[in-house]
């Protein structure tokens, strides 16, 4: 295991800089995940750790040693890619323990930590079959089943899961995360998939345009995003985010619409209108959050907004997500199924307005970290 760190990590193809001073640790056993928007950088930092792409600046350190001049090979590290990248031509054994071979290792211990990889993921009857003849789901396997018996350092995944459907992607990431929970390696995992970063990571690190958004655990960003673009790219579906006037006391978001804040909102509002009596603001709310009035737990950050037509309902299951108007808004609730309306219908809502962030709209950051 090894504790890996980016200290002012810049990387730059001719003139273009594409990842802008990165300073990250990652800490010793944890499971970190790369997330954002295609072309944000994660594969690229992914690419940069593993020494499949040259540092153009900044320093990587992997238990402790600076890396940029050693070699790939040299590393110590297991990578996983998206595409599998099996030798066709070997068997599932021959795969598994291809990287053991310049190890000098015993034919005993070869032996051994093949059988102990194929029994973890259950590949002990298809050690003798070629990749061609395995699904999607196994070639996976056989993929992290190589990484895994090397014993390396620290594990790099790059979107391993993207070419397989949803359901293998489900049991896919219950595997891995049961695998690290066993051997407490050190993992890097890529994905543009929010819902597998939710549920894989020890820690989230949300990038764009080849910075760094944030830093925290699946809850802090969660209930805690430090901008727009965080509170809406984590969590499925997105954060509400609607316009209103704010004033020390208040959320105006029209003649009718006026909720009092709480006592914590009310001093970061002080804090923001710096005097001013009035001031235009983005207000985020999730969709778990908004709640039927005649099922709403009872609390005293509870506001009720009263009758809201229901203009679209998407069923989920056991939920359904409601759109329904709010003033000239639109404001998505996830209900469950004792809320009987219809489209059409006009529907009693409450917010929960401990849960509300309020964003400065040109910056857009949670205004309580200005």
């Amino acid at each position: 295991m090894a504790e890996i760190i980016f200290e002012n990590i810049i990387k730059r193809y001719g003139k273009t800089e594409v990842i802008h001073e990165i300073n990250l640790r990652i800490n010793d056993g944890e499971f970190m995940v790369f997330v954002g928007p295609s072309g944000c950088g994660k594969s690229t930092n992914l690419r940069m750790v593993a020494g499949l792409e040259e540092i153009s600046g900044g320093k990587i350190y992997i238990d402790g040693e600076c890396v940029n001049d050693v070699p790939p090979q040299h590393r110590d590290l297991a990578m996983v890619f998206q595409n599998y990248a099996l030798y066709p031509h070997k068997t599932v054994a021959e795969n598994i323990v291809f990287g053991l071979m310049k190890k000098n290792l015993s034919k005993e211990e070869v032996e051994k930590r093949l059988h102990e990889v194929a029994q973890s993921l259950q590949l002990e009857e298809y050690l003798n079959r070629k990749p061609a003849a395995l699904s999607g789901g196994q070639r996976q396997r056989v993929a992290m089943g190589r990484a895994i018996a090397r014993d390396a350092k620290a594990f790099l995944f790059d979107e391993p899961l993207s070419n397989l459907d949803a359901k293998l992607r489900h049991s896919m990431r219950a595997e891995i995360r049961r695998l690290h929970r066993h051997l407490k390696t050190t993992t890097i995992y890529v994905t543009h998939d929010q819902i597998e970063a939710m549920t894989l990571a020890d820690r989230i690190c949300v990038l764009r345009d080849g910075y760094i958004e944030q830093v925290g655990t699946p809850m802090e960003l969660y209930l805690n995003p430090e901008n727009i673009f965080v509170a809406t790219f984590i969590g499925s579906p997105a954060m509400n985010i609607l316009d209103a006037q704010l004033t020390t006391t208040q959320l105006q978001f029209s003649d009718e619409l006026v909720f009092n804040l709480t006592e914590d909102q009310k001093q970061y509002a002080t804090k923001y209108l710096s005097g001013n009596n009035i001031q235009a603001i983005k207000v985020g709310i999730r969709p778990d959050f908004v709640q039927d009035k005649h099922f709403a737990s009872n609390s005293h950050f509870t506001t009720d907004i009263g009758a809201c037509a229901v203009d679209i309902i998407e069923p989920l299951g056991f939920e359904r997500e409601f759109l329904v108007d709010l003033g000239e808004q639109k404001l998505l609730a996830r209900l469950d199924l004792r809320t009987q309306a219809e489209e059409g219908d006009f529907i009693d809502l409450s917010l929960d307005m401990s849960q509300i962030h309020l964003f400065e709209p040109k910056t857009q950051v949670n205004i309580n970290r200005l």
